[in-house]
C-alpha cells in the first residue's frame, strides 16, 4: 500500500506549489487540508505517513497541530513548510516533534534531502 501524505496550508497556491515540489520518486497519495482543524480530522480518520505543515493558518495553526499530534501520540512524520523563519519558531516546532523545517518558497533539493534522510524516497 502506498504512503499517504497530507499537505496542510490555507493557501491553494502554496498547496499546489508543495505538490509540484515533491520529488518524482515520492510515490504517495496526496490529500490536503486548508487549516489545522481539517488536518487533525484527516489525521484522526486515516493513516497518514507524512504531513507537510504550514504554521500560519486560520482556526488552528501549525503549532496547535503539532501539539495535538504530540498529545495524541500520533505516529506520523511532520515536515514544517513555512515562511516564518524566526529561530525561536524553528526551535519550538522541532521541540514539538517536527522532523525538519523547510522555508517557503520550497527548495526542491532541500526537500528531497530531508525526505531521503527519513526514508520517504
Amino acid at each position: 500500500m502506498a504512503l499517504t501524505a497530507l499537505i496542510c496550508d490555507d493557501s491553494l497556491l502554496a498547496r499546489n506549489q508543495m505538490k509540484k515540489s515533491l520529488p518524482a520518486a515520492f510515490d504517495a497519495e496526496i490529500v490536503t487540508a486548508t487549516n489545522g482543524m481539517e488536518a487533525l480530522e484527516v489525521l484522526r480518520g486515516q493513516e497518514i505517513g507524512v504531513v507537510f505543515l504550514d504554521l500560519t493558518m486560520p482556526e488552528l495553526d501549525g503549532v496547535g497541530v503539532l501539539e495535538a499530534i504530540k498529545a495524541e501520540k500520533m505516529d506520523v512524520f511532520v515536515i514544517v513548510v513555512s515562511a516564518d523563519i524566526q529561530p525561536e519558531m524553528q526551535k519550538r516546532v522541532m521541540d514539538l516533534g517536527a522532523l525538519a523545517f523547510i522555508q517557503k518558497p520550497v527548495n526542491t533539493d532541500k526537500l528531497s534531502a530531508v525526505m531521503r534522510q527519513y526514508g520517504l524516497i
